[in-house]
């Protein structure tokens, strides 16, 4: 696999847009595009092409597989032919401007370029201030904020605080956030405003966002196209978040004859979404009807609406009329338009205008489905207990590493840690970030097969050579080899190991830069420089299990330690009962984010005193007084 920096020479403010705009199509994280969604990815570059050059283009550049898809090296490549083709400095700006609900946006983050133009779709601006006013309405502490204006730039405005930020968080993924920590009020001072930012970028980020070249600077100065990108991964992870089978286990119902319960889990949630779909159009009145509605996309295959239309009346509870007659329409917009009717009926107008059906908007279209789900999955009950057994839940390990991973914005998308991993592709960026040019890319095959077995074999050399790199890193893999990362899910503890093994170098690393040293980082640096700290106060801990540590103060002390604004000790509790010790880790988990650390453990990571945890807390600490030394020091 040719490294895809050297495919073209492009500055890294350019591969970022172009990175963006990709992700922005690919949904489902997989990694590629379809052929229809290329004239998207394009738009969103500021080329408007006619339909067969698209197809065209996929034929030349479609250079893995044959199947259809492009991939991101294949999109840079294909950029630059484009590129090349028209006038970008002509071209490129007249495109812009004629495209429908597109306002282009001058570069406002530190890392772009100067004159850099970014592309905001008003839909989407529209779509995501409707959600907040709908989701937060009866928020006290946002009464003085919405509703919002969904037109003109009200949401960027009133994101600038960074309290909407930090509420749809813990909307997404509640508790994220403890709320205590956060800075309110209608008149809050510029310093508590950067604070609250901070503390919303953390936070997202320990979720799985990818905040890379996203500022609080950003933020506050409300530059659109990062506002609307990091809404869009918040709201994403909130829609998708229980769309799994132990969160619902009626999707067994959705299982293909011969298909088994884990390749059913392996499955992303958007592609969940889709068989969702199909499943109910299956029982519909379209299959009695002979009608062939199913869908493979959430683009061009729901543009007239008839799949929504059926899927509406198949999922609305008993007592709901819902009428389909508007399908019959001629009027695409109109028909619509009636159809959102129909899912007002049943609370679910959300996302999507008419026009937006009808274009085909695959983000929001996506979240108009994923938000049907979840208000109205209508799977019958499972009483199968063998297939429920099955179902293994996702344990709180597993989630921080991949939260953890997707917040480096590895790719593809990491939605379930085993099967997303046993082409060991995760781990090579992984690799790759901890020490750049550490992976040899000729050694990784540029394509899979189409063939299983030729497949595997494929897999298996990947990881084979993930095994040796590890060793390389010096990492403990004694025992592990590369069958126990391409079948993970059968050898879970080996694939832990070498994860944590990953994160902590990755960890150390960053802690090794801000130190302004090679040498990789040693754990009792971290424990000499937290005791350093606690001894203003009088305090020490003997190393990351130190059962002390368990009530959460000494994480606290050293936060004070670090910057003393941010603790309000008033809050911290006293006692070593759990529900002390869980009140104050919750705290000291919120104050280290808020001061800028990027922490992924979890409050109960504190309370158990799990040391391997533990110590990123510590590090994640050490690392934010570095860098925030580093950018005073700069502005003097």
């Amino acid at each position: 696999m040719a490294n895809p920096r050297e495919s073209m020479l492009l500055t890294e403010d350019k591969l970022e847009e172009l990175r963006n705009a990709f992700q922005t199509i690919d949904l489902d994280g997989s990694g590629h595009i379809t052929v229809m969604e290329l004239g998207d990815a394009l738009k969103v570059c500021g080329f408007t092409l006619p339909g067969h050059e698209i197809r065209d283009l996929i034929q030349r550049y479609d250079t893995n597989i044959k199947d259809g898809k492009i991939d991101f090296m294949e999109f840079q490549q294909l950029y630059g032919d484009v590129k090349a083709k028209y006038d970008i400095g002509h071209t490129y700006k007249k495109n812009v401007a004629k495209a429908t609900n597109v306002v282009t946006h001058g570069g406002t983050s530190m890392a772009s370029s100067v004159g850099t133009t970014h592309t905001v779709k008003i839909e989407e601006q529209m779509a995501f201030s409707k959600w907040i006013n709908s989701n937060l309405a009866s928020d006290g502490d946002c009464r003085n904020i919405l509703p919002l204006n969904a037109e003109g730039n009200d949401l960027y405005h009133k994101c600038s605080d960074g309290i909407l930020l930090c509420k749809l968080i813990n909307k997404a993924q509640p508790g994220t956030i403890d709320e205590r920590v956060m800075n309110k009020g209608a008149k809050l001072s510029l310093f508590s405003k950067m604070e609250n930012l901070t503390l919303a970028l953390k936070s997202a980020q320990s979720i799985g966002c990818n905040i890379v070249n996203i500022g609080s600077d950003d933020l506050h100065k409300g530059a659109p196209h990062l506002v609307l990108g990091l809404l869009w991964q918040i709201i994403r992870i909130g829609l998708l978040a229980d769309i799994n089978l132990h969160d619902n286990p009626g999707l067994i119902h959705l299982l293909n004859e011969g298909e088994t319960i884990e390749e059913l889990m392996r499955l992303s949630p958007e592609e969940i979404l889709i068989r969702w779909v199909n499943y109910h159009l299956a029982n519909s009145d379209a299959n009695r009807a002979n009608e062939n509605v199913r869908i493979n996309n959430f683009g061009r295959d729901i543009e007239n609406s008839i799949a929504y239309y059926y899927l509406i009346q198949q999922i609305a509870p008993a007592d709901t009329r819902i009428d389909i007659s508007g399908k019959s329409d001629g009027n695409l917009e109109h028909r619509a338009e009636n159809m959102l009717q129909q899912a007002e009926r049943i609370n679910c107008r959300a996302f999507v205008r008419p026009l937006d059906v009808v274009k085909g908007n695959t983000k929001l279209n996506m979240a108009f489905v994923a938000n049907l789900f979840n208000n109205h999955p209508a799977l019958d009950k499972v009483t199968d207990n063998d297939l429920l057994e099955q179902i293994v839940d996702e344990t709180r390990e597993e989630k921080m590493y991949r939260n953890w991973m997707n917040s480096l914005g590895v790719r593809p998308f990491v939605n379930h840690l085993y099967s997303d991993l046993k082409d060991a592709l995760v781990y090579f960026q992984l690799f790759e970030k901890i020490k750049p040019g550490s992976v040899d890319y000729s050694r990784i095959p540029s394509n899979f097969s189409k063939l299983k077995q030729k497949r595997m074999i494929e897999e298996l050399q990947n990881c084979n050579y993930a095994v040796e790199l590890g060793k390389q890193f010096r990492f403990s893999l004694v025992g592990i080899d590369g069958s126990n990362l391409a079948h993970a899910s059968e050898h879970k503890s080996y694939a832990l190991s070498l994860i944590w093994q990953l994160m902590k170098a990755y960890t150390l690393s960053v802690l090794s830069k801000l130190s302004g040293t090679d040498k990789p980082l040693a754990e009792s640096a971290i424990v000499s420089w937290a005791n350093q700290k606690l001894s203003k106060k009088g305090k020490t801990f003997s190393g990351f299990g130190d059962q002390r540590l368990s009530d959460g103060v000494i994480v606290i002390d050293v936060i004070d330690s670090i910057q003393s604004n941010i603790v309000n000790y008033s809050l911290v509790k006293q006692g070593s009962g759990e529900e002390e010790k869980t009140s104050n880790a919750k705290l000291a988990i919120s104050w280290a984010r808020k001061m800028g650390a990027g922490v992924y453990a979890l409050p109960e990571d504190i309370v158990e005193v799990k040391q391997k945890m533990v110590m990123t807390i510590f590090a994640c600490l050490m690392a934010a007084e570095l860098e925030n030394e580093q950018k005073k020091s700069t502005q003097s």
